[in-house]
Order: C-alpha cells, then sequence, then structure tokens
C-alpha cells in the first residue's frame, strides 16, 4: 500500500521561504511522476510543480522562479523550496503521486497535506 506523508508547513512572513517535504513508503513504479498541489480556502486544488520519473519538470506560473520541485528517487523523497513567499501562497500543499503501468490504467495517491500560511 502506498502512503505519502508530507512535512515543513508553518507560518512565515512574506519574502520568506520554506521547504516541503513527501516521503513515500510502498511501491513506486519506474514511471511515475510526483507533483505538489494546493488548495486555498474557498479555491479549487490546482497543480503547483510537477516532476517525472524522466526528470521532466512542470510549473504553474505564478510559482516559476520561486518554487523548485526535487527529487531523491534513492529515499523515495520528493521536496518543494519555496522562496520569495507571498500571502497568495498561503494554502494547503498536498503530495501527489501517480503510478504508470502499461496496459493498466494509472494509479494516484495523496498525502494528508501541509498548511503552509505566509503572513503579509
Amino acid at each position: 500500500q502506498v502512503q505519502l506523508v508530507e512535512s515543513g508547513g508553518g507560518l512565515v512572513q512574506a519574502g520568506g521561504s520554506l521547504r516541503l517535504s513527501c516521503a513515500v513508503s510502498g511501491s513506486i513504479h519506474s514511471i511515475n511522476a510526483m507533483s505538489w498541489f494546493r488548495q486555498a480556502p474557498g479555491k479549487q486544488r490546482e497543480l503547483v510543480a510537477a516532476m517525472s520519473s524522466a526528470g521532466d519538470t512542470n510549473y504553474a506560473d505564478s510559482v516559476k522562479g520561486r518554487f523548485t520541485i526535487s527529487r531523491d528517487n534513492a529515499k523515495n523523497t520528493v521536496s518543494l523550496q519555496m522562496n520569495s513567499l507571498k500571502p497568495e501562497d498561503t494554502a494547503v500543499y498536498y503530495c501527489h503521486l501517480i503510478n504508470y503501468r502499461l496496459g493498466n490504467s494509472p494509479s494516484t495517491y495523496w498525502g494528508q497535506g501541509t498548511q503552509v500560511t505566509v503572513s503579509s
């Protein structure tokens, strides 16, 4: 059974930095993607950053140049370094894994979320 556990959220002032980490236990397929999503109160969950098993990355326009996603495949972890934080970055951040297997539908998994609050 795959489990994702986030850590590293908290309260920070605007302009500050935080680093989120997500530890994955269980099976990670050779073809996969790990992502960070966020959901602010009253808003839909949105993709923040993603990184495939091939190393390709994708970022939301709102975080480009400020956030960096990274992976340690040996440790089964994914991290999100967040710099120059803004009050509008305030949200619950979720770790996400999608496992691909040829001939089968992909399997998706979510962490429980970690709160990030940026004060002005």
